[in-house]
């Protein structure tokens, strides 16, 4: 038999007792692409893998997309001046997209495999008694804004398994202090995790899922990829799907584009200057303006696209705007 001086002993020994230590650790945590309920009343969730990637649009991609919006004409780019037309719209959008950006996500995260539902949102108000304010609803040929209108009545008959809207950013964190106080115990500071909306960075990240064209599944918007106006769907324009009705992206995730709207934990930004590089949120106290991402089911196609970001105010819920939630797994 072999034997080895006393301190090759003892360094093999310390070795083997970290292995054992990572084997154990690694064991105890979700892995990457794995999925995860925390509580029968918790959100179905997707581990997703640290990684890095470019966030934001490139000058290429810009012309790009700006080149397929359906109304690319001589009449709309002079309307676009005195006039909210898509291009229009896409001249005070599109420039929020940049500088483009390497971000490093360097932790694996969760995220939720769908937006939250109709019926997750429901479990939450019977057990809380929380109440919503009113809600602005979208629909041909005009829009409302009734007291009348709520989560649980945004215009549509809603089943369980759509997507909740009309609700405000407040609304949204109000839920996932819910859920933390489930897994964490009512005596916690719900505040303080580890469910949250996420990171803006983190949104991008899992929604492009490694790919680089404007949408997870390819530059061209294509047809029964998403629900949006444009998007091929019959009942375009008029209401979500429910959840799950289209593809998953490459990380598992149903409806990161189109569908609902998504809140985040970022305050609005003009653009991407100075912007953190590390996947956190780029948030402050006192923002006056939340970021969005995603498009929903009354957007226009060229909207659903990875890099769209917008800024809508805290307060204010409409009918096609949701969220997902997201939990950190350190």
């Amino acid at each position: 038999m072999t034997r080895y001086p006393k301190y090759i002993t003892i360094y093999l020994l310390l070795l083997f007792l970290l292995a054992f230590l990572g084997d154990r650790s690694d064991a105890q945590a979700p892995q990457p692409e794995l999925t995860f309920h925390d509580c029968s009343e918790c959100p179905e969730m997707v581990v997703i893998p640290a990684g890095k990637f470019l966030m934001g649009s490139s000058a290429a991609d810009t012309e790009r997309d700006f080149a397929a919006i359906p109304t690319y004409d001589l009449e709309s780019h002079v309307l676009s001046w005195f006039w909210p037309t898509e291009i229009g719209n896409a001249r005070r959008s599109l420039p929020k997209e940049h500088p483009q950006h390497r971000v490093t996500i360097a932790h694996n995260f969760g995220m939720g495999k769908y937006l939250v539902t109709v019926e997750e949102y429901a479990a939450f108000v019977r057990e809380t008694g929380y109440s919503t304010g009113p809600c602005l609803i979208w629909s041909r040929p005009r829009t409302t804004h009734s007291p009348g209108h709520a989560w649980s009545n945004p215009g549509f008959a809603p089943t369980a398994r759509d997507p909740v809207v009309c609700v405000n950013w407040y609304d949204a964190k109000a839920y996932i202090e819910w859920l933390n106080r489930k897994v964490r115990g009512a005596s916690s500071n719900a505040s303080d995790g580890p469910y949250r909306l996420p990171s803006e960075a983190e949104w991008e990240y899992a929604a492009r899922a490694g790919t680089e064209t404007a949408r997870w599944w390819g530059d061209a918007i294509g047809t029964a990829n998403a629900k949006c106006d444009g998007c091929g769907d019959p009942d375009d324009r008029r209401q979500p799907a429910s959840v799950g009705t289209f593809p998953a992206n490459p990380f598992d995730l149903y409806d990161v584009l189109g569908n609902a709207w998504q809140w985040t934990e970022d305050c609005g930004h003009e653009n991407y200057a100075d912007a953190p590089s590390d996947g956190r949120a780029w948030a402050h106290a006192d923002c006056a303006l939340i970021t969005v991402r995603g498009g929903s089911w009354n957007s226009t196609s060229w909207v659903l696209r990875s890099a769209t970001r917008s800024g809508i105010d805290p307060d204010k819920a409409t009918s096609d705007l949701g969220f997902r939630v997201a939990k950190t797994l350190r």
